[in-house]
């Protein structure tokens, strides 16, 4: 049994993982912001440290006779500065580090994203793609924070990288939810041909990649992609989620170009206007949605024997049916700034 401090572990993944760790035995531990509520952890007899990875003097306590770390904790969609993403991203990266590496941390798993590649790249990107990512705060800044922890790892850090895709299922308020509200609003839209292979990966996936990431003895020094090498393109994946929660399936495509220069001027608009709320449409998530990205995980299967277990389609069956259940119509969204901190999405 392993003594596991998670960072982000009130969130998204982080559950996940908690649950994966308690079934097998591990005793976990949680850093959580003064202010989440954390009465599920508790209810779980998580021993829950009150604390920020912005503040390095709040980690030394729950880094205590810790055997492994798992550094979930980022900053992501909430319209903030470049500053303030650094601020979580990098700095509270480096921080966690640090404090890893002077408590002793046999092993420290950071979870990174695949989005630290870039977009469109044109052919399937591997672990020796070039960071190059799109320029938006949050995959310039987890680009940043991934190669904070491979200047660490080279200084004595021992330290894996995970890359996982974007992460969906069960208790997936800000990605799947949304795409389900707007299909079921009829508002639902297909960007450019809608044949562009979508970047995803079943949270539990993502846990089996972390777990492996935190037990092989091969791991240390490497990054991995974590993700589904069997993808659905963008109109299949409109299609399953339509069909899972009795909707229409989409049939307007609007030209890719035409949605980008939208996002540009919504965001030129939010930045004028000093405005806290994320645009409707961002450069970012058209990009994201509509150019084709594609990931190699043949060193993660050969080093680690990972091999998702989750078909997307499956998936999304999995996701719809939590979404119906958890999101009636009219119900209100989860705040945006809830999300602010948290290590729940890549």
């Amino acid at each position: 049994m392993s003594e596991v401090l998670l960072t982000g572990g009130n969130g998204f993944v982080g559950r996940h993982l908690v649950s994966a760790l308690q079934d097998r035995g591990d005793s976990v531990r949680v850093l959580a912001l003064p202010t989440e509520d954390t009465r599920w952890l508790e209810q779980r007899g998580v021993v829950v440290h009150r604390g920020d990875i912005r503040r390095p003097e709040t980690l030394t306590e729950p880094m205590r006779k810790v055997d492994r770390v798992v550094h979930l904790a980022a900053m992501m969609d909430v319209w903030r500065s470049m500053e303030d993403y650094r601020a979580v991203n990098v700095t509270g990266t480096e921080n966690v580090c640090r404090a890893a590496l002077a408590a002793g941390v046999g092993r420290l798993v950071h979870m990174s994203s695949s989005s630290v590649y870039g977009m469109a790249l044109g052919r399937p990107a591997d672990e020796g793609f070039p960071l190059a990512p799109f320029r938006d705060p949050y995959p310039v800044t987890k680009a940043a924070g991934d190669r904070v922890v491979q200047r660490m790892s080279a200084d004595g850090l021992p330290a894996v990288i995970v890359r996982p895709d974007q992460i969906f299922g069960p208790g997936d308020d800000l990605h799947f939810a949304v795409m389900a509200d707007r299909l079921r609003a009829g508002t639902g839209i297909i960007v450019g041909s809608g044949d562009n292979a979508m970047p995803l990966v079943y949270v539990t996936d993502v846990v089996q990649g972390l777990l492996l990431a935190l037990d092989h003895p091969r791991a240390v020094g490497r990054a991995y992609n974590i993700t589904n090498d069997r993808p659905l393109t963008q109109q299949q994946l409109l299609r399953a989620i339509a069909d899972e929660i009795g909707a229409r399936p989409p049939r307007l495509h609007v030209p890719y170009r035409l949605l980008y220069l939208a996002g540009f001027a919504t965001e030129r608009i939010a930045v004028l206007a000093r405005s806290s709320r994320r645009p409707p449409i961002t450069r970012l998530g058209v990009a994201f949605f509509a150019t084709d990205n594609r990931y190699v995980i043949d060193r993660a299967r050969r080093e680690l024997g990972y091999d998702p277990a989750v078909a997307l389609r499956d998936g999304v069956r999995f996701a719809a049916a939590w979404y119906l259940q958890h999101h009636r119509p009219g119900a209100s969204p989860v705040p945006a700034a809830q999300h602010a901190v948290e290590g729940a999405r890549t």
